[in-house]
């Protein structure tokens, strides 16, 4: 089980957020080959979900209120470390992000933007599909709610 921190980004020290940044760019850009803006002028607004094994941080996602990215609330930047996917740490991470939406922003309908290979993940977490597929970054996505 993963300890998790929830903090605003004010509330970050700057080895969280050199931490975070270093995994998004471990796995967005390095591992899925992908070239992108990932420090995109939102995580100021994001609510930040960490989570960490002993003292790394290997699990992450930031959190938004309706307005700040979607219309409703949502979920994004979801990552777990390449060599940590075994331990589940996904489905800690999104929990935990899930339960942080309900108590910061007292909100049930939340969104993502999720890799299409990934669909049955969210799938399990109670997310499903709206729309068509769609190209982000050059990646296949889907737009899913969870109500």
């Amino acid at each position: 089980m993963l300890k998790i921190k929830t903090k605003t980004f004010q509330e970050l020290s700057t080895k969280e957020l050199y931490d975070l940044l270093q995994l998004r760019s471990e796995v967005f850009v390095v591992e899925q080959d992908c070239v992108y803006q990932d420090i995109d002028g939102k995580d100021q607004k994001a609510l930040h979900i960490l989570g960490y094994k002993d003292d790394d941080l290997v699990a992450y996602t930031r959190t938004f209120k309706p307005g700040d990215y979607f219309e409703v609330s949502s979920i994004g930047r979801v990552v777990v470390k390449d060599t940590e996917r075994s331990h589940n740490y996904g489905y800690d991470i999104m929990n935990a992000s899930i339960k942080a939406v309900k108590n910061h922003y007292k909100e049930n309908r939340i969104k993502v933007s999720a890799q299409t290979y990934l669909k049955r993940f969210y799938n399990n977490l109670e997310f499903f599909e709206v729309g068509e597929e769609y190209l982000e970054d050059g990646i296949p996505h889907i737009a899913m709610v969870r109500s």
